[in-house]
């Protein structure tokens, strides 16, 4: 029998699994010493960065975050770094201008990734150009990222019309990324097919087993042609996490595909965060409840991150019994607003405003400034009709913007520089602060007196 095609792996337990099942909270010292054995399992990619941990280290965890990946970087010289970017989103919520953008990609190469799987949450490929093109001129793999989602707008030749929009712009790779774990097996089979059909690329397929579909998911997905897929470790897999790496590695081998990850390195990597899961447990960082099977996500679309914001909304206001009546408010906005596919920042955005609407007894009485953000246009196009009633509330007889958004931003990196000023070492500071101001400038602030008191100690000893 000739042998199968290969497939490859990329490895999700330093991002989407650990951001998805305990919220970004594993510090470097968690994980340092396994990213040699990482190194050595013959992974793809390890997806290491971006997504919220960016926000996380500087917000949670006192680190920063270049350092993290420069870290990572000398660990594990063999395997590619990948990272998820929000294109003009970047890592952040708001829009940000080109100047920014550029400054960010070509930083986030200079400091070790080397794939950027880079996405719309609208799908709207004017806001995803510019980090494209400073990938490619970086010299890094730009992966153009397709949000997955099912409404009555939503189907494949869509879906198409963006993965060809995607290859014009030049990317290497293309992502289908489902972030609710909604992709059914049978429409992940045809999806890839029909992409394959249409554009020449290897195609990447993006989960959750949140609905319990992930693996049957991937598995049709590579019988349909898929190049690689993402998986967790499988101590830190399941739930709102990514289907398990060992699990997918043993199916498809037996199904005759060639994979060639070491078998007993993923047994070494399993063994070490098996007792970091207990420790997380234990310390209730891990809450059980995201590591079950949540089939109800089949109607409501919510990814996993989104949930659990929503019931930490909900409970931090003594809410809790609410949470079904927000739930089903949830597609309801997300209609008014045009289907926008539940990603950041689009997710924050619908949950929020179905929890106002329901905890203020009345539709749209408060509107967050986001979402009139989003309906003035400055997210970019909506994939449907948003409600006109709601557009009147926001515009009045005003139009929506229509152009793309980051056209009226000034140029805002060297700003940035002057106003944090000596607390800033590096472009990458600065960045940190365009990016999140306030936990930035905190963080910085900090590192400054630890440096003070060791150069203080210093001198003494000097002196001594």
């Amino acid at each position: 029998m000739a042998k199968m095609k290969t497939v490859q792996f990329t490895e999700t337990v330093l991002r989407d699994a650990n951001q998805s099942l305990i919220a970004t909270r594993m510090p470097i010292s968690d994980f340092k010493e396994i990213l040699s054995e990482l190194d050595k399992a013959g992974y793809y990619s390890l997806e290491c960065w971006g997504g919220a941990t960016f926000d996380s280290c500087l917000r949670y965890l006192s680190e920063d975050p270049w350092e993290r990946l420069r870290t990572i970087k000398a660990a594990c010289p063999n395997t590619k770094l990948q990272m998820l970017l929000r294109g003009q989103n970047l890592l952040g919520y708001k829009h940000y201008p080109d100047d920014v953008v550029r400054k960010f990609v070509s930083k986030s190469v200079e400091n070790g990734i080397d794939i950027i799987r880079i996405f719309d949450a609208l799908n709207d490929l004017r806001n995803v150009e510019v980090a494209v093109d400073e990938t490619l001129k970086s010299g890094a793999i730009a992966s153009g990222t397709i949000c997955y989602t099912t409404s009555p707008i939503h189907n494949i030749e869509n879906y198409v019309k963006v993965a060809e929009g995607f290859a014009k712009m030049g990317v290497q790779t293309l992502c289908i990324k489902d972030m609710a774990g909604i992709l059914a097996p049978q429409e992940a089979y045809d999806l890839v097919k029909a992409i394959k059909a249409a554009v020449k690329l290897p195609v990447v397929v993006h989960t959750h087993s949140t609905t319990g579909l992930g693996l049957i998911t991937l598995q049709k997905a590579v019988e349909a042609g898929a190049d690689v897929i993402d998986t967790a470790i499988s101590s830190l897999s399941g739930g709102t996490s990514q289907p398990p790496t060992e699990t997918l590695v043993y199916a498809l081998k037996n199904q005759g595909y060639n994979v060639e990850l070491d078998q007993k390195a993923l047994s070494r990597i399993n063994a070490y965060f098996k007792p970091l899961r207990a420790k997380y447990l234990a310390d209730g960082v891990l809450n059980p409840v995201v590591m079950a099977t949540e089939t109800d996500a089949l109607d409501y679309q919510i990814p996993g991150g989104m949930l659990s914001n929503l019931v930490a909304q909900l409970t931090a206001q003594n809410k809790l019994d609410k949470l079904d009546e927000v739930l089903a408010e949830t597609p309801r906005v997300r209609e008014d607003l045009g289907y926008p596919p539940l990603v950041t920042p689009m997710s924050q955005m619908v949950g929020v405003q179905a929890t106002f609407n329901v905890l203020l007894g009345e539709r749209y009485k408060n509107i967050s400034k986001e979402v009139k953000a989003y309906i003035k246009g400055e997210y970019g196009k909506a994939p449907g009709k948003v409600s006109k009633e709601l557009q009147k509330l926001v515009l009045g007889d005003e139009k929506p913007f229509t152009g793309r958004f980051a056209d009226t931003l000034e140029p805002g990196f060297e700003a940035a520089k002057e106003e944090i000023g000596a607390l800033a070492h590096s472009d990458e500071d600065v960045l940190s602060y365009i990016a999140f101001p306030q936990q930035a400038k905190a963080f910085l602030e900090e590192r400054a007196e630890r440096e003070k008191r060791t150069f203080k100690y210093t001198i003494q000893e000097i002196k001594e």
